[in-house]
């Protein structure tokens, strides 16, 4: 809801830091490491180290803030290092909710789960298809100045609202059918605002 907003106050905050760790290290390892983060995350969940979980995430999602402004700053940004930046963030969306089901292994929590994933399940071609077309019709990201490879539809949820509730769960993992249950009925009322606007404009 709020990520197109959010993504040019993160390029003005991260841009100087970006600058400085582009002479080091490329785009690429830091997408990596905040991959391995993001593992380390869901691990931590399983492990059922509530906390150490939440301060992977945290870190996984700031370097995943960070790829892409390294990228920039470097004058390096390629289409193959958006490919790979944003499956490896769906892997991640998997796996950190997986950590914590294993960990809860109840029959609530498994149910929970996979009421969520099913949801990001039809959450992904319901944004991914538009953001196809939008390219198809020249109205894709290049055109309207976004700072991410493919334009991303705006909806109810999206990835700051995503981080805050992977955030919450990881730390009150008990909650986490509860809030499982909500973020898939929060992901579908998005799915559904994608297609009113799809029937409107396609």
């Amino acid at each position: 809801m709020f990520d197109q907003r959010l993504r040019r106050t993160n390029e003005a905050l991260v841009g100087p830091l970006a600058s400085r760790v582009g002479r080091i290290i490329g785009p690429g390892a830091v997408t990596a490491a905040a991959f391995v983060l993001t593992v380390a995350a869901a691990s931590a969940a399983w492990a059922g180290l509530a906390w150490l979980a939440v301060a992977a995430w945290l870190a996984s999602r700031l370097l995943d803030g960070l790829d892409g402004a390294v990228a920039r700053a470097r004058g390096g940004a390629t289409d193959l290092g958006g490919y790979l930046d944003m499956v490896l963030d769906t892997v991640g969306y998997a796996l950190v909710p997986i950590g914590v089901a294993l960990w809860l292994d109840t029959r609530a929590g498994w149910i929970s789960l996979a009421v969520m994933l099913a949801a990001f399940y039809v959450n992904t071609i319901s944004w991914t298809y538009l953001s196809a077309l939008a390219e198809k019709r020249a109205a894709g990201a290049a055109s309207t100045g976004e700072l991410t490879s493919i334009t991303m539809p705006p909806a109810l949820v999206e990835g700051a609202e995503t981080i805050v509730v992977f955030t919450v769960f990881l730390a009150f993992p008990s909650a986490a059918p509860l809030i499982f249950s909500v973020m898939a009925g929060a992901v579908l009322v998005g799915v559904v605002q994608r297609g009113v606007w799809a029937r409107r404009h396609l």
